[in-house]
């Protein structure tokens, strides 16, 4: 038979988006598609998360909801965030969610979306990891460009 026709012999890549409220790409982690989720949500909560100024005081350096699919469902990421003072919603499996998770997390699937509409990003055919990983951050900065330019 030979191999899967849809292989052609090259991985894949997934994108890990952090956005604000209103579906604005901060921060994005592209890792294999055969990975694991739950290893990149700490990651791009504490390394990737920018500090976030505009009120009296300190700029935030933490965010105070984090909201994930299933994909990164973990009671060990829920304990990590609660000692962080961070309140994650992320639905456990095999339990049924009290509050519809979904009507607060179309913003980062939007944005993923806006992301896949870029040539470069939609589908990838760079061999190297930083020339894609560049054309996401071109992307983001392209996407927040508009968002500002809106308001």
């Amino acid at each position: 038979m030979g191999p899967n026709p849809t292989d052609r012999g090259r991985s894949g890549s997934k994108l890990n988006v952090m956005t604000d409220s209103d579906g604005t790409p901060i921060a994005v982690l592209v890792s294999a598609a055969n990975e694991h989720d739950v290893n990149f949500i700490l990651p791009l909560v504490f390394t990737k998360f920018p500090h976030v100024s505009g009120a009296k005081g300190r700029p935030r350096t933490k965010p105070e909801v984090v909201r994930a699919d299933a994909g990164y469902t973990s009671q060990d990421v829920l304990d990590v965030l609660a000692c962080a003072d961070i309140r994650g919603e992320i639905p456990q499996r095999g339990h049924t969610p009290t509050e519809r998770l979904g009507r607060k997390r179309w913003p980062v699937e939007r944005a993923i979306a806006w992301l896949k509409q870029f040539r470069r990003v939609g589908i990838r055919r760079d061999r190297l990891g930083v020339i894609y990983k560049a054309f996401v951050d071109m992307a983001c900065i392209m996407i927040a460009y508009r968002e500002i330019a809106k308001s």
